[in-house]
């Protein structure tokens, strides 16, 4: 070979060696180049107890502070004059320097400044909103209005409602194709996704959904699948991402099935679902017959989860942990876990957040937020723990929530206190709840109840038991506290 085509090879082969090789996290395109993880990054989680944002630095592994939208309880039961409740869904604008934050209770979407952490605008919107996404062009912001049958589009600049698409009743939430052609809309309470035209607005095609209650949808970079999740029967579907839109698998993944994200690295395409009910996350390969590669424990209820920028982490938020876990996609092992606010629900991953400074600016500490009791039932004869239980410090008073699983599907059931560790004795009632299909439920609780479980307050301690109801009535319980 002459030295001019050798020459000429090595620019070709260069690229290739110097440009990122595996490029492309969601939710952009397989083309889109990776960005290495720096203290420019932001993990965000959206804390719906504590009613605040959690700032994560993902380089140094820390906690930097909170953005304060809402008062704890019982201060956020009066008239909301000011301040959000029930912090929930989370997304972010494709230049990376605005963060929405959708509050279910108080129907809004605050915009963020990921740069100075200020809240720059508050849009209100229908009921129960739950999550809000912009189109990957940035010119609209798609708010899925759970409590209504309708996505409220926002002006991606000036945050005002421009128009409303109908979809079926209780969408949960959308997620974009890459090239932005589709928007794929999942419900929470009709058993169907649709498929909307971003520049049309309408919608295009129809998904038969296994059950009514979808909370999250992902699409893979390739353009080629979207997954989406289901709560209430514990199983993942697979959806082809272009017409006819068919459905390639239904994966049995496990009790409260949360989120699902997707990450590209050396080792190909995957996707992980947070499986709350069993305290784990569960990978998958992005194949047409996708396959279980790992199971990853992660802590208490997982829920929200989202790829760093060069997909090498995904981070995982912990409801029932008040952390988050940083997961190496290449080990499929937790390396960190970082406690932040109260129950963490949606979570993002913003590379370069931070264009320059700190970053730090009105951020508070997280204070009492970070207070809280862990617990931990089980049936007898379990070899692992069935229901994890977090009593957050409120204030005045606690808020309990409860990751129930391993109880008979469709039935009444009640979280009640014992005076005794073993469940004997009379019990006094906390919270009744339903199962769903899975036999699993989340079930929430206010009162003073830490003093109670640590056995600190001015009376006997107590002991969280589950127990069946026949005729309004507790039986003997089922699960008791470890």
């Amino acid at each position: 070979m002459k030295l001019s085509q050798i020459y000429m090879a090595s620019l070709v082969l260069m690229p290739a060696l110097f440009s990122p090789a595996f490029a492309g996290q969601a939710p952009g395109a397989a083309n889109a180049p990776d960005i290495p993880i720096s203290s420019r990054d932001r993990v965000y989680l959206s804390d719906q107890t504590s009613n605040t944002v959690s700032v994560v630095d993902p380089a140094s592994e820390k906690l930097l502070g909170v953005i304060r939208l809402g008062d704890p309880t019982p201060g956020n039961l009066s008239p909301l004059y000011k301040g959000q409740l029930l912090v929930h869904g989370m997304g972010f604008s494709p230049d990376h320097r605005t963060l929405d934050v959708v509050s279910i209770g108080s129907n809004s979407v605050a915009f963020i400044d990921t740069a100075t952490n200020r809240v720059k605008h508050i849009s209100y919107v229908g009921r129960s909103p739950h999550e809000a996404m912009f189109t990957p062009d940035g010119k609209e912001v798609w708010v899925t209005v759970r409590g209504e049958d309708y996505i409220q589009v926002l002006d991606g600049k000036t945050y005002q409602p421009i128009r409303r698409i109908t979809v079926p009743n209780g969408p949960g939430m959308t997620i974009f194709s890459p090239d932005g052609k589709y928007g794929y809309v999942v419900s929470s309470f009709t058993p169907e996704m649709v498929v909307i035209n971003t520049k049309t607005h309408k919608i295009v095609g129809r998904v038969k959904q296994a059950s009514p209650f979808s909370p999250d949808v992902a699409a893979t970079p390739d353009g080629k699948q979207v997954w989406f999740t289901l709560k209430d029967i514990g199983k993942t579907q697979v959806v082809n991402a272009k017409p006819p839109f068919n459905t390639l698998a239904l994966l049995d993944t496990g009790p409260i099935t949360n989120h699902v994200n997707i990450v590209r690295n050396a080792q190909g395409q995957f996707a992980y679902v947070t499986i709350g009910g069993l305290s784990e996350v569960k990978v998958f390969t992005t194949s047409d017959h996708p396959e279980l590669v790992a199971t990853i424990p992660t802590g208490e209820l997982p829920h929200g989860l989202w790829p760093s920028g060069d997909g090498t982490r995904i981070y995982v938020g912990l409801e029932n942990g008040n952390g988050v876990a940083a997961i190496d996609t290449t080990s499929n092992k937790v390396i960190s876990t970082i406690h932040t606010g109260q129950a963490p629900q949606g979570m993002v991953y913003l590379p370069n957040a931070v264009p320059n400074g700190p970053g730090t600016e009105n951020l508070s500490p997280i204070g009492t937020s970070g207070d809280a009791v862990h617990l931990t039932l089980a049936s007898s004869g379990a070899t692992k723990a069935e229901t994890t239980v977090t009593v957050n410090n409120q204030g005045l008073i606690d808020a309990l929530e409860a990751g129930v699983t391993g109880l008979v599907p469709k039935k009444p059931y009640m979280l009640a206190f014992s005076d005794n560790a073993d469940g004997s004795g009379s019990l006094e009632p906390v919270a009744k709840f339903m199962t769903n299909p899975a036999g699993a439920q989340i079930v929430v609780a206010i009162g003073p109840l830490r003093k109670a479980v640590e056995g600190k307050g001015a009376g006997p301690r107590r002991y969280l038991v589950i127990a069946p109801i026949t005729d309004d009535k507790p039986g003997t319980p089922v699960q008791v506290q470890r």
